[in-house]
Order: structure tokens, then C-alpha cells, then sequence
């Protein structure tokens, strides 16, 4: 039987205090309603309907391809539904109706929510979850264990209100029945909304079997509401992607100081050390070595290579190639096997070659540089010219001398040499040496001369006062 998701993610979220919808708040450097839409979508479902509504152009921003349905005025998670039903006309099958603010909910749960509407023969699964200190809705069971109602906390009686058992807002329902009765639910409650909890209440009255699936694991239902929740979402999701990762082979030396995306793959024997964190589309392969104090995101991290104390975006680094400490490579930013940027170099949009080294105190944009490149401290690429970039090419073997600026576009031959200090703002060619520097003049007798002037002035200044 298929399963299809309507995502309910229309909600402002004026708890959290931001210009920000509730649901484009990052968990892990991943939008919750990311998390929740991909959930869904490794739990097997299709489609999946994802309802909007409060800035519903910057949350359909985050899900480009899904399709979403509006919901203009927010008047309850059963009118949401409603709002949901004409994108699922003609659809029979098993429903879930998911929370755009539960990020921590797993594939295999809600598949076994499903299975246990579909191998009970009910209308309707509910997941629920125990917790000591109740605040949500409130599971009521009959004597034979199904469910009976879902209470709203702030609609509960004192006796209800002393229930464990909570209701995660997380629902599996046959998709024909559910519309089919939908429109029985009315917003005579404390808020004057449609609740979908009221469905259990509809459903029983019509003789149709309501069941529950209660979690082992009750972070799944936490929903989303404030800074503090998004704080714990975060640290929950922190512990189970670093476990994962590291029951797959990669050695973290205190995980509670690495910070990995659900959407980043990591080799075997890599090493995250503290304060690491890796986002976006990465990629670690095997022995690499990340850390301490390093931010990787939208990179691809090669075999053994080592990144120290860096920033990278959008850069691929290769086999046994080094970065930093202190480095900041930016997006276009490609190295080589064996090739290295040290300390407080930075480099945009350029390629090193096999085995070149940028050492120390450099900047490199908009180059090309060959294999077995040596570029000499403070040198850089002059590539703007206040209209426009062009590029700097150093052909394989080149030598930068220090502190050397190269006025793009230019071009140093394979084997040539450029003399320290210089501004070559000509081209190279292969096996020359690049010089350009003024004639160098001693003053001699100047340090005493100075000194005499000094001491006459400090004496005329004396005199006068």
C-alpha cells in the first residue's frame, strides 16, 4: 500500500522571536522543515504535501521541487488538513500527517506508525510518547488499550492532566476516511480552533478502531517552539549523527565539540578533533583529519589530507594535501594532491597543482597554478582592478620570491623565478628571472646625523619654555 505525508508547517512561531518562519530555523545547519520533508521521504513517501502558510515564499524557498498548499488564515492543525486536501485529491493509501516543527522524527518510526495502522485493520495510528513532566495532549485509552481521546492540555481535567502519556502530533490515517470525515470537526475548545486531535473522538463515534504506537524514544515528538527547544533539538540530534558516525569508523576525541550535519559523508579512520564543523554538501574521505577549529561546508575533503584551523567553503581538497592553521579558502578553490596552504593564507577561485606549497601570509585569487609551485611568503595575486577580475597562471615549477605581487592578468612560465620584493606586472617567460625593483641608495652617516638633529631640537624646544 503507499503512503503519502502532508506536512503542516503554516505556523508563525512568535515564541522563537524572530524575523525567521518557525520552520526555516536551522537544527544542525539543516531548516527543521528540511529535516521533517526528508523523513518523510526515507520513511517511503510519495507524495508529500507540505502546508504553508506565515512567510510561506521563504519556507517553500527551502523545499525547491515539494508541493505545497496554503493555508492564508492559521486556524488550527484540523483546518490545515482541510487546506491540504485538493493537492491529495483521488489519493487512497495510508496518510501521515507530520509536524514541520518535530525535526528529531526518524524514517523507521514513522514506517513502523504506519504498519501499525495498516496491521491493525484502524483508521487512524497515533504516536505517542511517556514523559515525566506532561505539558502537551493527553493520550486517553480504553480498557482494551486503543485510543479513546486526545485532550488538548489547556482543555484537560485534573484527572486527565495527571496522564503520562502524550500525544507528538506525529498521525497515520487512510487517507479516504480521514477526508471523508474531516468536516465533523468543530472549534468548540479553548482556543477556537479545528484540532486534529478531534478526529479520534469522530472517528470512535463511527465505530472505527483508533490505535497507538508510543515511542522508546520520547526526544522524537519534541517540538520546536522557542530558542531553548531549538538549543535541545540541536544537542539531541548532535549526539545521534556523531554516534552514527562514529559506529561507522570516524574518531571524534570529545563529540560533544563536533558539530555534523545530517546531510555530510564521512570515510573510515577520518579524525574530527574539537570545535569541527562540517555542513552542507561535504564530503570527508577515508584518514583525512579535520580540526581542531576548523569549518568545512559545501567542500569535498580528500584521502589523508589534513585541515587545521580553517575555513572552507565550497573548495575540494585533495589526497594528503594540507590547509592552515589559520586559512581561508573560498569557493572555486581546488588543490591538488600533496599540495599545501599554510598559515594565514587565503585563496579564492584558483587551482593548485600536484605538490605546490603556499606557505604562509599569501593571498591567491583567480589563479592557476602548476605542480611543485613554491610561492614565497606575503606574496599575492593582484586580480582586481576596481572593474573587473582577471587571472594569474604559474606554470609547474615556478618560484615566487617573497612578498612578490603579480598584476593579473600575468603569466609566470614553468621553471622561472621571480625576485623578492617585486611588482611583475609583465609576463615571464619559462626558466626566466621576473625582477622589478628600484635602485637601492645607503645614506651614509645618517643614523648619527639623525640623532644630532634630534638632540638640537629637544634643547631649542627646552630653551623656549
Amino acid at each position: 500500500m503507499s503512503t503519502a505525508a502532508l506536512v503542516l508547517a503554516a505556523g508563525e512561531g512568535t515564541r522563537m522571536k524572530s524575523g525567521l518562519p518557525k520552520v526555516a530555523h536551522p537544527v544542525l545547519g539543516v531548516p527543521m522543515i528540511t529535516l521533517v520533508v526528508a523523513a518523510a521521504r526515507e520513511a517511503g513517501c510519495d507524495p508529500v504535501v507540505v502546508i504553508t502558510g506565515h512567510s510561506a515564499d521563504a519556507v517553500e524557498a527551502l523545499i525547491p521541487g515539494e508541493t505545497c498548499a496554503r493555508q492564508d488564515l492559521q486556524l488550527g492543525t484540523g483546518h490545515a488538513v482541510m487546506c491540504g486536501e485538493a493537492a491529495l485529491a483521488g489519493y487512497s493509501g495510508s496518510l501521515l500527517v507530520l509536524s514541520g516543527d518535530t525535526p528529531l522524527m526518524r524514517p523507521a518510526t514513522l514506517r513502523a506508525l504506519v504498519a501499525a495502522r495498516e496491521g491493525g485493520g484502524a483508521a487512524m495510528s497515533v504516536l505517542t510518547a511517556r514523559v515525566p513532566d506532561p505539558t502537551l495532549g493527553r493520550i486517553v485509552r480504553g480498557a482494551d488499550g486503543s485510543v479513546d481521546a486526545i485532550v488538548e492540555a489547556k482543555d484537560a481535567t485534573l484527572e486527565q492532566a495527571r496522564i503520562d502519556e502524550v500525544n507528538t502530533g506525529t498521525y497515520c490515517f487512510e487517507a479516504r476516511t480521514l477526508f471523508e470525515h474531516l468536516h465533523r470537526v468543530r472549534t468548540d475548545n479553548a482556543q477556537g480552533e479545528y484540532y486534529l486531535t478531534d478526529m479520534v473522538a469522530v472517528l470512535r463515534a463511527e465505530g472505527l478502531p483508533v490505535v497507538a504506537l508510543t515511542t522508546e524514544d520520547a526526544a522524537e515528538g519534541m517540538g520546536v517552539n522557542t530558542r531553548i527547544q531549538l538549543a535541545e533539538a540541536t544537542r539531541v540530534l548532535q549526539r545521534r549523527v556523531n554516534d552514527a558516525h562514529m559506529l561507522a569508523g570516524v574518531t571524534m576525541t570529545d563529540p560533544t565539540l563536533v558539530w555534523v550535519s545530517p546531510t555530510v559523508r564521512i570515510g573510515r579512520d577520518v579524525v574530527l578533533e574539537p570545535m569541527t564543523f562540517l555542513t552542507g554538501d561535504t564530503t570527508v574521505a577515508d584518514g583525512a583529519t579535520i580540526g581542531p577549529s576548523a569549518r568545512v561546508h559545501d567542500s569535498e575533503i580528500g584521502p589523508r589530507a589534513r585541515v587545521d584551523s580553517s575555513v572552507l567553503t565550497g573548495v575540494k581538497v585533495g589526497p594528503d594535501a594540507t590547509v592552515g592553521p589559520m586559512g581561508f579558502l573560498r569557493p572555486g578553490t581546488r588543490l591538488e594532491a600533496r599540495a599545501k596552504t599554510g598559515a594565514f593564507v587565503e585563496v579564492k577561485n584558483s587551482h593548485i597543482g600536484e605538490g605546490s606549497k603556499v606557505p604562509h601570509l599569501s593571498y591567491i585569487g583567480d589563479a592557476e597554478i602548476g605542480s611543485d609551485v613554491n610561492v614565497g611568503a606575503g606574496s599575492i595575486t593582484c586580480n582586481y582592478d576596481g572593474r573587473g577580475k582577471h587571472r594569474t597562471v604559474i606554470g609547474d615549477g615556478a618560484f615566487i620570491g617573497s612578498d612578490t605581487m603579480l598584476v593579473a592578468p600575468v603569466t609566470v612560465g614553468e621553471r622561472a623565478v621571480t625576485g623578492a620584493g617585486s611588482a611583475i606586472a609583465k609576463d615571464v617567460p619559462p626558466g626566466a628571472l621576473g625582477i622589478e625593483r628600484t635602485g637601492q641608495r645607503n645614506v651614509e652617516g645618517w643614523a648619527d646625523r639623525k640623532a644630532a638633529e634630534d638632540t638640537t631640537d629637544t634643547q631649542g624646544s627646552s630653551t623656549q619654555s
